[in-house]
């Protein structure tokens, strides 16, 4: 066990940013892949209800249309899983909305709703990893049919387009298995491959005085590059993850992928002997259409590489399990879509779902975040009621050509989304205005002062609540990461010191102590960005991680994937890493 103390440390002012919540980023490797998939989803409900005259159903089918954004990353069996997921939970929060929308027109009741619903998606959408955009599509189908006019014995005939076109946007979404059905699995490996390599590449600088001859610095120092070496271990556990999802019978295709992963582990192990030219190399093969690159596995028995410890190394959590740390936010997210509800309606505003939706995209992982969050809300919204008064002529000359605006607005968002949130909601305001005009032309200056109107409305209460709901349990997730920290490396350091250690024993005891600093680095992330609580013992993270880095490298070195440096025999390493 790390017998560091625990220093707490002194919290500084901090700094609200704003340019860098603006910076835009590079886009995404896939990012036309849920910009076509949403146009192909949307198009033909949308295309086939103006041939019929009833656009004034789009709303509904826009709901399970939207569905094909969802799960682009995953391996078809798991986006199979994750989609229908997806279109069920829509389905259940349309519906719903849609019976308390027949039963009362109290507007205050149906905010209420809203809000209790916006909170149960973000908690469900967090816990099970959905991944962008997470709950904020869910919200705005949920919360515009509240405000729909509805009777009871329209909701069946309302939810079965939605359904229809849900079912639609799930064959929209598994149709590139049919053309490359490795693609997602290719990718995550390839991803692995580029964030170890940026990570190995940065060894020179760090071998030097005080570091070791893997490159990693002494205790109680930094190497400048912890943030590069948790985003290669985060990658490297996603791609292992990735993998797993695929079946527990590997082929000889996926069992190449499971030594190019092993090949960014060992990099991020010891990076001063990784070759990054190599690691981008193979990346880069990945990303093409040929045959995965062959890389041999100096351990006799290859098959083991996704074994009993790579199953360890993706626990299963229960849904109450992973739902428990979420309530903070949960409880924010209620509260703040809730009072920004209300806040719509007491300042006569008329459309109080916009301030509502608006207050439930901001709740991140912490307050920094949310903060960042609510400023490119605010932007990308006040620009796009601008673009919409723009094209609404375009717009008014007919349903077709709503229906066109809407597909491209809906390729718009998700092409620039991933340059940063902002870029996105320039198109996505647009779209969301334009939707409101499927039942009937709306004035469009009335649309555009009451939409800058709830965002203003909806950032700003919404922000004030999640100040007021405070993370207390942020903290408290970090000193269990530590604590598992300590756990993995004493398991680790006992198979080290064990000449008899099985293969089994000690590829386990490496995929564990990797997951621990994975977890301990997203916990320490999201602790460190949330206010009004105890000092976090970030000495304590520091030195954990370390030691645990060079417990990992040492690891390595036993199992043979690597050849023992120069100068650095199994008796150093051992010794070095014993609890």
């Amino acid at each position: 066990m790390s017998s560091a103390t625990p220093v707490p440390s002194v919290r500084t002012a901090r700094r609200l940013p704003l340019a860098g919540a603006l910076r835009l980023g590079r886009p995404s490797d896939i990012w036309f892949k849920p910009a076509l998939s949403v146009v192909a989803s949307v198009a033909p409900p949308g295309l086939l209800l103006v041939a019929l005259g009833r656009l004034d159903l789009a709303l509904y089918t826009m709901a399970g249309s939207l569905c094909a954004l969802y799960a682009h990353n995953r391996p078809y069996a798991a986006r199979a899983r994750a989609l229908a997921g997806v279109v069920l939970g829509m389905l259940g929060g349309l519906a719903v909305a849609l019976v308390a929308a027949s039963l009362t027109g109290n507007a205050v009741v149906l905010v209420t709703v809203g809000a209790v619903l916006a909170a149960v998606q973000k908690a469900l959408c967090d816990a099970t990893r959905i991944g962008p955009p997470g709950n904020v599509v869910l919200t705005f189908v949920s919360s515009a049919s509240l405000f729909a006019p509805q009777t009871l014995g329209q909701v069946p005939g309302h939810l079965a387009p939605a359904a229809a076109a849900g079912a639609w946007a799930w064959l929209v979404g598994m149709a590139p298995a049919l053309i490359r059905p490795h693609g997602p699995e290719r990718r995550a490996t390839a991803h692995a491959l580029d964030a170890a390599a940026a990570y190995a590449a940065t060894a020179a600088a760090r071998t030097g005085p005080g570091a070791d001859d893997d490159g990693h610095t002494g205790p109680g120092t930094d190497d400048g590059n912890t943030g590069a070496r948790s985003v290669g271990y985060a990658a490297v556990q996603s791609a292992w993850q990735s993998l797993l999802s695929t079946g527990n019978r590997p082929s000889d295709g996926r069992r190449a992928l499971d030594r190019l992963v092993v090949r960014a582990e060992v990099a991020l192990a010891a990076p001063a002997e990784a070759d990054p030219e190599r690691l981008r190399a193979w990346a880069r093969t990945l990303r093409g259409t040929g045959p995965v690159p062959a890389v041999d596995d100096p351990r006799t028995d290859a098959s083991d590489l996704l074994g009993p410890a790579a199953e360890r190394a993706t626990p299963r959590r229960t849904l109450w399990g992973a739902l428990a740390p979420l309530t903070p936010l949960a409880v924010r997210t209620a509260l703040g879509c809730a009072l920004a509800g209300y806040a719509s309606l007491a300042l006569g505003i008329g459309r109080p779902y916009w301030a509502l939706v608006t207050a439930a995209a901001l709740y991140q992982a912490n307050l920094t975040l949310t903060w960042s969050r609510a400023v490119q809300r605010v932007v990308g919204n006040l620009a796009g009621v601008l673009l919409f008064a723009a094209v609404a002529p375009v717009a008014h000359l007919g349903p077709l050509a709503l229906v066109l605006c809407c597909l491209a607005f809906s390729f718009g968002a998700e092409a620039l989304i991933s340059r940063n949130y902002w870029l996105g909601s320039v198109c996505v305001t647009p779209l969301a205005l334009l939707v409101t005009e499927f039942a009937g032309p709306q004035r469009t200056g009335a649309l555009v002062t009451e939409r800058a109107a709830d965002t203003l409305v909806g950032a700003l209460v919404g922000f004030v609540a999640a100040l007021a709901v405070t993370n207390r349990r942020a903290g408290d997730r970090v000193a269990r990461c530590l604590t598992a920290i300590d756990r993995a490396r004493e398991a680790a350091a006992r198979a080290l010191a064990d000449p008899q250690a099985a293969p089994a024993v000690l590829e386990a005891a490496r995929r564990d102590l990797a997951a621990a600093l994975v977890d301990l680095r997203a916990a320490a992330d999201a602790a460190s960005g949330e206010w009004w609580q105890r000092a976090l013992p970030e000495e304590r993270v520091v030195l954990a991680e370390q030691s645990g880095h060079r417990t990992l490298a040492a690891t390595v070195r036993r199992q043979g994937l690597l050849p023992t440096s120069p100068g650095t025999g199994t008796d150093t390493d051992t010794e070095d890493v014993r609890p």
